[in-house]
């Protein structure tokens, strides 16, 4: 089959041709129909020691863990799945038995092998293999671009579920990239007053309207805070970090109000210096969130099949195989992509 694959850190990815994966026990053969580029696919072909508790990939990897398309073959033991069926999948396979797996939290399992980390090939490519336990269904009015968006809009709505947000709070979502989209999405859905969306790049910022936000700041000329007050009245309550860089937390920091509540949801995979002070004095709870639990997936899809958000405007670009490795070095500098989807 036709894949990208990972050469070394800092070279662009290459097209090749390798052996097509076969399902094994209990698993599903995908054939992928669109596939997207995440921020930390980004990271992790940059890694070259173990950066932020990341191993570096291994030479011939094939990234790629957001993805949808249709079953071509199942492996030994799989029941009530069927060839041709439509699916997205969590991106892992894990043992289904132990505390994690049955209470959502998949991804730590102590037995989990992520999918497009070396190990198991990830869906920059023809076919991908998924478990069949954490296959889904794509509901029939969910096509296939929304089906790739399903793992980021899973990530937002972990996120904005552990803000403890409250109707008629105000938020800033600072990075309008695709996890920030995700979380003006669901913060609007439950029941944020005024969602504030800052982000150095204009366009970038002006697309977040696309998203919900009520308030498009341009933190290259604009006064943040400022613009907050006048959208809200005062400082927001929440404020998201969506961009996991150098200086990002301390800049929530200082946005933020008296008890104020601060996620981070960017993977910063460098180190970073914040003033404890700051967050001291203004007694602010500092959360961190990580991926998702399994019915995050799964509300993502019910809601998605009930119209009840619609994140067409996440996806901004799309490229074939040929495509895909430009696409990819862009999205290592400042630019007004969104989400970029592979579609081989």
């Amino acid at each position: 089959m036709k894949a990208v694959v990972f050469k070394a850190p800092d070279e662009p990815l290459e097209i090749a041709m390798v052996a097509d994966p076969l399902p094994e026990e209990g698993e599903l053969l995908l054939r992928v129909r669109a596939s997207g580029i995440c921020g930390s696919d980004l990271h992790m072909a940059q890694v070259r020691d173990r950066a932020g508790g990341m191993m570096p990939l291994p030479e011939g990897t094939i990234l790629g863990h957001e993805f949808a398309g249709d079953i071509a073959a199942m492996g030994a033991g799989v029941e009530g799945w069927r060839e041709g069926e439509r699916i997205c999948a969590l991106p892992y396979l894990s043992c289904g038995r132990c505390e994690m797996c049955l209470s959502g939290h998949g991804h730590r399992c102590a037995e989990v092998v992520s999918t497009g980390l070396g190990k198991l090939a990830g869906a920059y490519a023809e076919y991908v293999r998924v478990g069949a336990d954490q296959a889904m269904r794509l509901p029939e009015s969910v096509d296939y671009r929304a089906g790739a968006l399903v793992e980021p809009l899973a990530v937002g709505l972990h996120a904005v579920e552990a803000a403890g947000l409250q109707p008629g709070d105000a938020v800033l979502v600072v990075g309008a990239g695709p996890i920030g989209a995700a979380v003006t999405m669901w913060a609007r859905f439950l029941g944020a007053r005024q969602v504030c969306v800052s982000d150095l790049s204009p366009a970038r910022a002006a697309a977040a309207a696309g998203f919900g936000a009520t308030r498009c700041i341009d933190a290259s000329s604009e006064n943040v805070v400022a613009a907050c007050k006048e959208a809200a009245g005062s400082r927001p309550q929440v404020i998201f970090d969506c961009v996991g860089v150098p200086g990002s937390q301390q800049l929530c920091m200082d946005y933020a109000p008296l008890y104020g509540r601060i996620v981070v949801a960017g993977v910063c995979m460098q180190p970073d210096t914040t003033i404890p002070a700051k967050a001291i004095t203004k007694e602010l709870a500092l959360r961190y969130v990580y991926c998702y639990r399994r019915q995050d997936f799964e509300f993502t899809l019910d809601m998605l099949a009930a119209g009840r958000i619609d994140p067409a405007a996440m996806a901004s670009h799309f490229v074939d195989f040929e495509g895909f490795p430009a696409a990819f070095e862009d999205l290592k500098k400042p630019g007004d992509q969104c989400k970029v989807l592979l579609e081989p």
